[in-house]
């Protein structure tokens, strides 16, 4: 078994990097929060609580890279954190030549389950899951998890998902899963 990750699709740039979704302007930006490093990610459904986020970036072909600790959760740096307008992207791998990962029972999560990100300034982002799709690598909705939300806080996990394969080491799609953030108070 090999360590699955989220390496279908890549993200939207002209050059095969990811672009950040536009960022809302002071009056569209009540419902989103100020830029804060994500510390801590809680999902008490799949009882997921992993500390230590990793700032990931995209390798070369422009698919985001994955975190070297199968145990380890990442957000994409140069995108929209956790709170901010746009599609905030956390990514883990579903298992590792020992087992299951962080990210293994993604899949299970139902809309209305709560993601929690703690964030570097004290304050913690809540979503909301709204949607868990899961999609083959080559049709990977790119558009969809890293474009424009309307100025919306939102968030998307994103895990390997379908068939493992023995020869490739990977898998045949991904899990994502979309939530939004709630109104903070």
């Amino acid at each position: 078994m090999a360590a699955g990750l989220w390496l279908g699709g890549t993200a939207p740039g002209s050059d095969g990097s990811p672009t950040a979704a536009p960022a809302a302007s002071e009056d569209e930006a009540t419902s989103v929060l100020s830029r804060a490093r994500p510390v801590r990610l809680t999902i008490p459904a799949i009882d997921v609580d992993v500390a230590d986020l990793v700032a990931l970036d995209v390798d070369a072909a422009g698919v985001l890279e994955a975190p070297e600790d199968t145990g380890a959760v990442g957000w994409y740096g140069p995108g929209p954190w956790p709170g901010q307008a746009g599609p905030a992207v956390l990514g883990a791998h579903v298992d590792s030549v020992s087992g299951p990962a962080v990210f293994f029972r993604l899949r299970e999560l139902e809309p209305g389950d709560e993601v929690a990100v703690e964030r570097a300034d004290g304050t913690e982002a809540v979503f909301h899951v709204y949607e868990v799709r899961e999609y083959d690598k080559d049709t990977f909705p790119t558009d969809r998890v890293y474009g424009s939300t309307g100025n919306r806080a939102e968030l998307r996990l994103v895990t390997c998902g379908g068939e493992f394969e023995r020869r490739s080491g990977g898998y045949t799609g991904n899990v994502v899963v979309y939530a939004e953030l709630d109104s903070p108070v």
